[in-house]
């Protein structure tokens, strides 16, 4: 089994900053890709930010410049920073991975979710 820990989300004013981490542990031979989505109330899920093995990023337009995703190969986590952060980034933050398990199967695995509010 593979389980996903997501840790830092919390209350912050605007223009404040948070760090959100996720670490994956369990029977994993290596980890391709990692991100975040987040979800906020009534909304569907949208990608925030994604990363490659190499550190190939990718972002949501509305977070480029404010957010940068980084990974730990060695440690298996994921890093979210967020600065500048804006009352409409309020979300439930949930990373994901996609890991290749000691028998070669490959699945994508979530966290559980932590919860991001910014106060106007």
């Amino acid at each position: 089994q593979v389980q996903l820990v997501e840790s830092g989300g919390g209350l912050v004013q605007a223009g404040g900053s948070l760090r959100l981490s996720c670490a994956a542990s369990g029977s994993i031979s290596s980890i391709d890709s990692m991100g975040w989505y987040r979800q906020a109330p009534g909304n569907q899920p949208e990608l925030v930010a994604s990363i490659t093995p190499d550190g190939s990023t990718n972002y949501q337009n509305s977070v480029k410049g404010r957010f940068t995703i980084s990974r730990d190969n060695a440690k298996n986590t994921v890093y979210l920073q967020m600065s500048s952060l804006k009352p409409e980034d309020t979300a439930a933050y949930y990373c994901n991975a996609r890991a290749i398990l000691s028998d070669r199967t490959a699945y994508t695995y979530w966290g559980q979710g932590t919860q991001v509010t910014v106060s106007s």
